[in-house]
Parts: C-alpha cells; sequence; structure tokens
C-alpha cells in the first residue's frame, strides 16, 4: 500500500462524509440544538461506526452480506426502524423550546454511534470503494492503519462541522427557526429510513 492510495481513499471519504445522509443530518441537528460539545461527541460516535463498517468491510462482511442476503435484510429493516424513530421524535420535540444547552454526555456519543450503524449499505459502499482504491492482499498493519486514517478523517472532520455550526450568527439563525429546521430534518431522515426500507439492493 502507497500513500496515494490512502490520498485516493481519503477523496472518497471527503465526498461521503458531506453526503447528505442520515448520520450528517443528525450531527447537524444534534449541534445545533445540543452545543459543539455534544456536535463533536457525535460526530465521534459516528466515526467509530463508520470506520467500524470499513474494518469489517476489509474483513469480508460485505462479502458475507452477499452471500447471505437475508443477515442483509435483516440489519437494513432494524436500521430503517430505527431511523424513522429518531425522525418521530425529532418531529414531536420540534416546538419544545432550547432553554439550556445539553451536556455532553455517552448519549450523544451513542446516538451518533447508533446513526451510522443503523445504514448497512455503509459495509457495501466501503468494500466497493476498498476494491477500487487499494490493491489486493492488504496486511493486517495497513487494514488496520486504513480504519484508524478513516477515524481520524471522520473525526476532524466533524468536529470542523459543530465548530462551524456554533458560531453565534448560525446559533442565533438555529434557535429562530427551530422548529421549520427540526420538522425538516425530521421529514429526511423518515425518508431515508422507508427509502432504505424498501431499497432492494
Amino acid at each position: 500500500m502507497e500513500l496515494s492510495h490512502l490520498i485516493a481513499f481519503n477523496l472518497a471519504l471527503g465526498v461521503a462524509i458531506c453526503s447528505p445522509g442520515p448520520a450528517l443530518i443528525y450531527i447537524i441537528q444534534s449541534s445545533l440544538s445540543g452545543g459543539r460539545a455534544v456536535g463533536f461527541l457525535t460526530g465521534c460516535g459516528s466515526a467509530t461506526a463508520a470506520a467500524g463498517w470499513t474494518l469489517a468491510a476489509l474483513m469480508g462482511l460485505d462479502q458475507l452480506f452477499q452471500l447471505f442476503p437475508w443477515a442483509y435484510a435483516g440489519f437494513k429493516t432494524a436500521g430503517a426502524l430505527y431511523l424513522m424513530v429518531i425522525a418521530w421524535r425529532t418531529w414531536r420535540n420540534a416546538h419544545v423550546p432550547i432553554e439550556v444547552r445539553a451536556r455532553p454526555h455517552a448519549r450523544a456519543y451513542l446516538g451518533g454511534l447508533l446513526v451510522n450503524l443503523a445504514n448497512p449499505k455503509a459495509v457495501l459502499f466501503a468494500g466497493a470503494v476498498l476494491v477500487v482504491v487499494f490493491p489486493p492482499g492488504l496486511s493486517l498493519a495497513d487494514k488496520a492503519l486504513v480504519t484508524a486514517n478513516h477515524l481520524g478523517v471522520e473525526i476532524v472532520a466533524y468536529g470542523l462541522f459543530a465548530t462551524l455550526l456554533n458560531t453565534r450568527a448560525v446559533s442565533a439563525r438555529y434557535l429562530r427557526l427551530k422548529p421549520v429546521f427540526d420538522r425538516v430534518a425530521a421529514a429526511v431522515l423518515g425518508a431515508l429510513g422507508v427509502r432504505l426500507i424498501l431499497d432492494r439492493s
């Protein structure tokens, strides 16, 4: 494995991180409603799950899912239902005002972890990217490096998101538009959950 392989992987990773999927939407919503520390911890949880999917792909879980479609379908259904539960809670609490910023705790990390674990398609995406970018026969050390690199890139990216979203101007606008933003976030998360459960791939 060469440095150019990691660079290519990180470019693909950057595009994936910025795509409006459930993890990014959930992290944005957590950052705006809970503050920078909560957003960062949520991002760390999401990054851990994403790196875990990459490690799973490196170890062959994507091939296992293709071999046993029922296992993939089970993971996908559970993940879709979890996203829809989050969507419902977000929608229901859209008009609840934020009086005190939530303190960072294990629940923020766990929330980010579960949202990204809820999308088993991530392991298939990771498998496809890894096959294209990296040469075959990676050593165990190379696989560990790729996984650690993925974790580091995602933590840095979500840390930047959490910081940018908690500037005074952005926070003030969010507080004014909280019901609208939360309803939009809930609708998108719900739609992603429905799409995941109906997707036949």
